[in-house]
């Protein structure tokens, strides 16, 4: 049995821890550290230069397209994995590319990035689709116009930009989305577990997914006369992709 003496001491010394904020030392279980065995640093971490034209030969004439809309709509179904399996930077929708916004990534990435533990790899090329446009105060006609400047033309679901190394998403994060930002079409700053994630929340809205009206078979059956309004590409993506 405890006397009066020892339980009124025990009583005052933890009102005195209460009134003095003091912290008693507990034991604490820390997840270990994430060991990166398998990652290989590049002789070059930053990331290159592209070229603002394409290099073509001498004796050739830079060729002139059209506007090929279809380079950037509908989903990316190629380049929408990433290859580290770590970070990057995905676009959720269509756009093209300037030389400009590669030189902003590729200096807004190389001076925040610690070399020594990250590097960053392009996933996209360099501009390569020829924009034309006529001068100011110019009539309509005569011809299609001389090239204005170069773009990539992007997918949604096209990965632009990885990072990988000795890092995590915590520290990688702010610096995707310093440019992520101000990229022409709309872009997220992804892990691969949000890849993951996101991937299995569709399959699995897809598979529980209750109203047989979707608006996929509002198209293929015409309800209520849809096909006078619609245009193709509503057709082929059903409403998803612009």
């Amino acid at each position: 049995m405890l006397s009066k003496s020892s339980i009124c001491g025990k009583l005052l010394s933890g009102l005195l821890r209460q009134a003095h904020n003091q912290q008693i030392a507990t034991l604490k279980h820390f997840a270990p550290p994430i060991e990166y065995k398998n990652v290989v640093m590049p002789d070059r971490p930053k990331l290159r230069f592209m070229d603002k034209v394409p290099i073509l030969p001498t004796n050739m004439k830079a060729p002139k397209m059209q506007k090929k809309l279809k380079f950037m709509r509908g989903p990316e179904m190629v380049h929408n994995t990433l290859l580290y399996k770590q970070y990057g930077i995905v676009a959720t929708g269509g756009g093209r590319l300037r030389w400009g916004h590669f030189e902003m990534m590729r200096l807004g990435i190389g001076r925040k990035m610690d070399i020594n533990r990250m590097f960053a790899i392009w996933r996209v090329d360099a501009p390569w689709q020829p924009i034309t446009k006529k001068g100011q105060g110019q009539r309509m006609g005569g011809g299609k116009s001389a090239i204005d400047h170069y773009v990539t033309p992007i997918k949604s679901g096209r990965v632009i930009v990885e990072m990988a190394g000795k890092c995590e998403f915590a520290e990688v994060k702010p610096i995707l989305e310093t440019v992520c930002h101000k990229l022409p079409f709309k872009a997220m700053v992804v892990s691969q577990e949000m890849l993951e994630e996101m991937q299995a929340e569709e399959e699995r809205l897809k598979r529980e997914n209750l109203n047989p009206y979707t608006f996929k078979y509002i198209i293929q059956n015409n309800l209520g006369g849809c096909h006078k309004w619609l245009s193709p590409v509503d057709h082929k993506w059903f409403g998803k992709y612009l």
